[in-house]
């Protein structure tokens, strides 16, 4: 019945003068829309909210009061009907004094808000966002001998208040009226109220409907009774589809009784990057809160997306997100330690669906393994890592070598992993997201085992050596090899190592790029800053160019009479070696590829007119 036609049957009580809102209410609308809510689409939400409250307060009093809550849609209008515990005339115009109070600013707003669940007058204000007028008939099941109160509301803030017969509501519970404004038609067409009541009503305990359309769905889906756990997991994947759109690897179960949570997480079947924040569904009391809650896991647990149930967190006045408090921080705690028996018991009792988990997700237990010793213990023989021995665990590496080599870098692994494995030195490549934390965390839960980085020093000692006769027979060619790199900061030396196909290697370590990088500067410096560089000159190791005395190329050259060409060919081989390791090029470098490709080709197009 809209108002028009419930004044016209109205017998006697004169209407009230109109009054005004105590605020600037286009102002609040403005805020409510522009900076508390994401979307207009929350007024429906905070309708609902008002008649589950309504109702949850009347159970108080009378536990055997009906529970329902119906909306009916059509012609850009909505109305609300609950059977909750209504309102008198004293409790509108308290309600509407206490808009005037809170609402002045945006601090005082959610001061007001966040001291309970719902609050009637700011959820019919959030309706301003979509309604051009509202009005609400309700009638209190507090005060029996109460009329019907009348509450008829513009978005010019103008209002009235008046009391109806007893004819015009008999039974207790209130009844709210919108009618759209322009442009907002869209929010309160039947198949938009629909989808939206449904959205955030799901899981609310009373019978809610749009028309005939039932909107909860209860017991949650994982509360529900199934056969067995494999129909169980088969409907908790079919809700997960439905609700985020992907089949998940696994169910997680999230009850934490003490919190009053109830839910379920959900294992994504592809992995997705750390530092993406992962959006969750909270519900609470049964009412959608938020489908962005960010801070509700540990920052380690991107890799689930999870819907649950609370009734002991706390709203933003907003009711769009989790206020940080005591109590959030221990729930993302508890859920935590959920996710973490979960991979445990994976662990222990289901491997091969933990190895289809890890394949997809090891990087986001390798981050929570730094932090937590136990969980690096128990994901030791499962945690995959890159090294000269294949794509294998820690466990299994470090019982196969006494010492537990590796590099900092994917760099410094991809320069020296063919040279180590073939002379039977085990490397794991440390370069990766977290690897090089754990590997050296890897002593703490396997005492007696050794870990050392892999430097030059290491990697040139396990190189044969060349025999000291014929390495002096060749100490005009490496004079002139180390002549021709010597600017580079890179010395020379010459080795017998496998495999046979590599001509060259270019080891060096963090400290050697370091002093390289201040000689760099230095050299590119005015005098002052020079000189300050120069002062700062370390004694690490340079770099250093190993050749290969076994590789026919090797050979070739050192028996090249030339010194000039023995230069370029070094040059040349210096700088396949950087680019067979994947290292950065400096300008230097790029400058000496393109000279030592010159030259060679100067020198084969001599040869060839000498000949001719």
């Amino acid at each position: 019945m809209d108002s028009q036609t419930s004044q016209a049957s109205q017998p006697s009580p004169s209407p009230q003068s109109p009054h005004t809102f105590q605020v600037d209410l286009r102002g609040l609308v403005d805020l409510l829309s522009h900076h508390l809510y994401s979307s207009p689409k929350v007024y429906l939400r905070e309708l609902l909210q008002n008649a589950v409250d309504a109702v949850t307060a009347r159970r108080a009093d009378e536990p055997g009061a009906p529970a329902r809550v119906r909306l009916h849609a059509e012609g850009g209008a909505l109305r609300v009907e609950d059977t909750g515990v209504g309102l008198t005339e004293a409790d509108v115009h308290s309600l509407l004094a206490t808009i005037g109070r809170s609402s002045k600013r945006a601090e005082g707003l959610e001061e007001a808000r966040s001291d309970f669940l719902g609050q009637f007058g700011i959820g019919l204000l959030a309706c301003f966002v979509v309604a051009e007028r509202i009005r609400v008939v309700s009638r209190s099941a507090r005060t029996p001998g109460a009329p019907p109160v009348e509450w008829t509301a513009s978005d010019d803030g103008s209002y009235t208040v008046r009391t109806l017969p007893d004819a015009e509501r008999p039974e207790p519970g209130t009844t709210v009226h919108l009618v759209a404004r322009a442009g907002a038609g869209e929010w309160l067409a039947p198949e938009r109220v629909v989808a939206l009541a449904r959205d955030f009503g799901s899981l609310l305990p009373y019978d809610v409907r749009v028309g005939d359309e039932a909107v909860t769905d209860l017991p949650a889906p994982w509360d529900r009774p199934y056969p067995g756990p494999s129909a169980r997991r088969v409907a908790l994947a079919r809700h997960c589809h439905d609700l985020f759109g992907f089949t998940p690897l696994d169910t997680i179960d999230l009850s934490v009784p003490l919190a009053g949570i109830r839910g379920v997480a959900y294992v994504l079947p592809s992995a997705v990057s750390p530092a993406q924040r992962a959006g969750h569904r909270v519900h609470l009391k049964g009412m959608l809160l938020t489908e962005r809650a960010e801070q509700l896991l540990p920052d380690w647990a991107f890799f689930v997306r999870c819907v649950l149930d609370t009734d002991s967190l706390r709203p933003t006045a907003s009711r769009e997100a989790l206020y940080e408090d005591e109590t959030l921080a221990g729930v993302r705690e508890a859920l935590g330690e959920r996710i973490r028996a979960w991979l445990t018991g994976l662990a222990a009792g289901d491997p091969e669906r933990l190895a289809a988990f890890l394949a997809v997700h090891h990087l986001g237990v390798k981050s929570l393994a730094r932090h937590d010793r136990e969980m690096l213990r128990t994901m030791l023989p499962w945690l995959p890592f890159e090294t000269t021995d294949g794509r294998i665990s820690l466990e299994e590496f470090a019982q196969r070598h006494p010492v537990v080599h590796f590099t900092r870098t994917v760099e410094e692994y991809r320069q020296v992993a063919p040279i180590a494995s073939a002379q039977g030195i085990g490397v794991i490549n440390g370069g990766y997201t977290y690897d090089g934390e754990l590997v050296q965390a890897l002593p703490s839960v396997r005492p007696g085992t050794e870990v050392a980085e892999l430097d030059a020093e290491t990697v040139t000692a396990h190189l044969d050596a060349v025999d000291p006769a014929e390495e002096l027979a060749l100490s005009g060619f490496l004079a002139a090899a180390r002549a021709r790199l010597d600017p580079l900061g890179c010395d020379v030396v010459l080795r017998a190592f496998h495999p046979l196909s590599v001509p060259a290697l270019h080891l060096d370590d963090r400290d050697a790029r370091h002093e390289q990088a201040r000689a760099d500067a230095e050299a590119q410096a005015d005098d002052l800053w020079s000189g300050i560089l120069g002062s700062l000159r370390g004694s690490a190791p340079r770099a250093r160019l190993v050749l290969n005395h076994l590789n026919p190329l090797v050979r070739r050259i050192s028996a090249l009479p030339d010194p000039e060409l023995i230069g370029t060919a070094a040059e040349s081989l210096y700088g396949q070696a950087l680019l067979m390791a994947q290292r950065p090029l400096r300008a230097a470098d790029s400058a000496l590829l393109n000279r030592a490709f010159i030259g060679l080709l100067e020198w084969a197009t001599h040869s060839e007119d000498g000949r001719a």
